[in-house]
């Protein structure tokens, strides 16, 4: 037997659209002509059939039997379309970068310039993920991430970003002059800093520049080094933070150094897996972080 001519797609799609809605004026909306268009296409495919695909209520249209055969095709025809026009489409997407780093750096360094990336790279699909533990790159489940460490880690293609330090800050207001000077300020203390070690805290401070006589056991104390940085910015007392997180704030002049000296710090590592290390998108990253950092 021979197979009949096939209806034309615009008549097919308008018939699709009618069936899913029940309403030629609602299927007209949703494919964006007038009902009247959508009634020529009907009257077109039912001419070329030969049979009725509906049954005309006063307001609302229900198929037929033959009417119920063509909408099942044309669902699962229009649906594989679609999904063949969206992988087509995904494909042409760069893949999306899943970058892991920890909650300060993220909060304080990277959210304020996402902006400024999504000028330099605007076809970048960046998600962002945080955490304490270490993330096995290896596992896939990330591309890249920016770590805080004092040596770069193994098997990885690592790119030293910024030599970190930590200095003594405090607001211009304080007029901080000489070391003497820190005896009568409060001195805010950041915990449960893991790296580097020994801790860039007061101790080491008052044995490398002194003074003797400073009481470093004094002050209020923060998990949360961001929020020292605050504290002193309100001129409240002094902190010893990340050259890095307070770098912002010393360009606006909210902060000051008042002492020219610095405690070590460690580094922060731009690390991928070997593979990965030549992908465009993550070049293009690394790139632009080395560009900020130098900043």
């Amino acid at each position: 037997m021979k197979d009949k001519r096939m209806p034309t797609l615009n008549s097919l799609k308008a018939f699709d659209a009618v069936a899913s809605q029940g309403s030629f004026k609602r299927a007209a909306q949703e494919i964006n002509v007038t009902p009247t268009a959508v009634s020529h296409q009907i009257r077109a495919l039912e001419e070329a059939l030969q049979t009725a695909m509906f049954e005309r209520g006063p307001r609302e249209v229900a198929l037929t039997a033959a009417g119920k055969i063509l909408h099942q095709a044309t669902r699962r025809a229009f649906a594989d379309l679609q999904e063949a026009v969206n992988t087509i489409a995904n494909a042409r997407r760069p893949p999306v970068l899943t970058l892991t780093t920890t909650s300060n750096f993220l909060t304080h360094w990277l959210v304020p310039r996402l902006s400024a990336l999504k000028a330099s790279c605007p076809e970048m699909e960046l998600r962002l993920h945080t955490g304490i533990e270490l993330v096995d790159l290896a596992r896939n489940t990330v591309d890249a991430a920016i770590r805080y460490s004092t040596r770069p880690g193994e098997n990885l293609h690592t790119t030293l970003l910024y030599e970190d330090s930590f200095v003594l800050v405090a607001a211009p207001a304080l007029s901080l002059k000489k070391v003497d000077d820190l005896l009568s300020v409060t001195l805010f203390h950041v915990e449960n800093r893991l790296i580097p070690q020994p801790s860039p805290d007061w101790k080491q401070w008052r044995s490398r520049f002194g003074p003797a006589a400073l009481d470093i056991d004094a002050g209020p104390r923060f998990s949360d080094e961001i929020h020292a940085i605050q504290a002193a910015i309100a001129g409240q007392g002094v902190a010893i933070v990340s050259s890095l997180l307070a770098r912002d704030f010393i360009d606006k002049q909210m902060l000051t150094l008042p002492f020219h000296r610095r405690l070590p710090g460690a580094n922060y590592y731009f690390v991928t897996t070997l593979d990965k290390s030549s992908r465009e998108d993550i070049v293009r990253l690394r790139e632009w972080l080395l560009a900020c950092m130098a900043g």
